[in-house]
């Protein structure tokens, strides 16, 4: 079963021709400008004899193969997007600006053949043409990552980054896996310096500190670091880490306070001192801390989930503190995340209070719809307090997304069997069996579950045939 999304284009069905033409005439405009090759090609002058519209000064024919070229690879026909477009190289006229827009669309057509090779081919003569032209650049990079080539890939970036700062956390990765890990630390900081934390960028930097084997070293020279200036935060949170990970978490717990002392203001030292408040045994000065960080524009929300995971693994073994969360997830509800709610879904599921549960999960399936786990966990749940109508549509909607998850179908068929909708549970379960591959369990709950369907409708024989089905798959104990 494939997704209708490959054939929408904007809300208009492609598979109607007459529609495809009148979208991308209407949108080849917008394609040619974000190449902005030159305002020559575009331009509607010296006109001659030559045919001309929007394009600008160029055949119907090369239209004609563009448009073409356009619409095969909107439908992922790639192989007959190139050959349209070699059509309209033919008629080009060698005019160099329409010849460098055919280049371009050929290169994107080979990435997604993985011809990856033929893609940089006319990537670079793109550039020959427009050097500096930012939409090239950034497609040769996104090759260049694929295909793991990352020195090819880092002058790209270091041009890039002149244009855009959002690449410099590109830039600072490509260091590292350039192993110029002093640059990319550099940069890093710089980051920190001008954005704040980030999960992702403390992750990298810790990567290129255990890559390179050089914790005592990064110790000291961040010792003396603190040392001239007792004023710099990231410094002492590194070395917090650094502390941390060679096992001396007495050093880390002394840095952390030492810090506190020189920065009372400091928001980011209570992502450590929670945690070692927690392990001495210091509840209220640990509740502190993570109120800090919860209420924190400084740390992103993904330290944030981290330190509310370590509080509900804290909860479980003692559950006294059950109001403190309380209090926690009252702050977090507001926020309408999936992520945070996914994970009070499963501390309560621990705690087998599956009503309070499957509240969290479905809050969570409304602001993360995308995530699989989630969306089979509320569904079961659903099923479980009979929500048949709920699990109903929630397994719609996850059809949409997930079109080729056997389980969606069952659960689906599950919900209209007990929903008396007897054609629309076989339509679901005969489908989703099809994608069914060596699961002899979920095998057999589709057969029993075809059985009631065929039973709904009154056809016995059926009914019979799919019971015995299922009675014939032996499952191990």
């Amino acid at each position: 079963m494939r997704s209708k999304k490959y054939y929408l284009l904007n809300g208009i069905d492609c598979t109607r021709p007459n529609n495809v033409t009148l979208i991308l005439k209407r949108h080849i405009l917008l394609v040619l400008l974000g190449i902005c090759y030159s305002t020559a090609f575009l331009a509607q002058e010296n006109l001659g004899d030559e045919p001309t519209d929007d394009l600008g000064n160029v055949t119907d024919e090369f239209q004609e193969n563009f448009f073409e070229a356009l619409k095969q690879k909107s439908i992922e026909n790639y192989e007959l997007a190139l050959s349209a477009l070699e059509k309209a190289e033919r008629v080009s006229n060698n005019n160099k600006e329409a010849l460098a827009i055919i280049s371009f669309e050929k290169a994107k057509n080979y990435i997604e053949l993985k011809q990856y090779n033929e893609a940089e081919a006319q990537l670079n003569q793109v550039l020959s043409v427009e050097p500096e032209k930012i939409d090239v650049l950034e497609k040769m990079y996104d090759l260049y990552y694929v295909t793991r080539e990352y020195e090819k890939a880092l002058p790209l970036v270091q041009k890039l980054v002149l244009e855009d700062e959002d690449y410099k956390e590109d830039l600072a990765n490509l260091y590292s896996r350039t192993k110029q890990y002093e640059k990319a630390l550099t940069v890093l900081d710089e980051l920190d310096e001008s954005w704040g934390e980030s999960v992702y960028r403390n992750t990298l930097r810790n990567q290129i500190y255990r890559v390179t084997g050089n914790s005592a070293g990064a110790i000291d020279n961040l010792e003396k670091k603190v040392d001239t200036n007792p004023k710099n935060e990231k410094d002492y949170l590194n070395l917090i880490y650094l502390y941390s990970e060679e096992g001396n978490t007495t050093k880390a717990f002394e840095t952390a306070k030492e810090l506190q002392k020189n920065n009372p203001k400091s928001e980011l030292v209570h992502l450590a001192l929670y945690k070692f408040y927690l392990d001495e045994g210091n509840t209220t000065q640990a509740l502190k801390s993570m109120d800090i960080v919860f209420k924190s524009q400084q740390i992103d929300k993904a330290g944030q989930y981290r330190v509310l995971g370590d509080f509900l693994q804290f909860v479980e073994k003692n559950p006294q503190y059950e109001v403190e969360l309380d209090k926690k997830i009252q702050e977090f509800s507001a926020e309408d995340n999936g992520q945070v709610f996914e994970k009070l879904g499963d501390f309560y599921m621990k705690k087998n209070k599956k009503d309070t549960a499957l509240k969290f999960y479905e809050k969570g399936t409304e602001g993360d719809p995308d995530n699989f786990s989630l969306l089979k966990n509320t569904i079961l749940l659903q099923l479980d307090f009979n929500k048949f109508e709920d699990a109903k549509k929630l397994s719609e909607s996850g059809l949409e997304i997930f079109p080729a998850q056997p389980i969606l179908y069952l659960l689906n068929g599950i919900a209209q069997n007990n929903l008396s909708s007897f054609d629309a549970a076989l339509e679901s379960l005969e489908t989703g069996i099809d994608y069914l591959f060596d699961d002899s369990k979920m095998e057999k709950d589709f057969y029993e579950q075809l059985s009631i369907a065929y039973t709904g409708k009154g056809d016995s024989n059926k009914a019979l045939q799919y019971t015995k089905k299922a009675q014939a798959i032996q499952l191990p104990n």
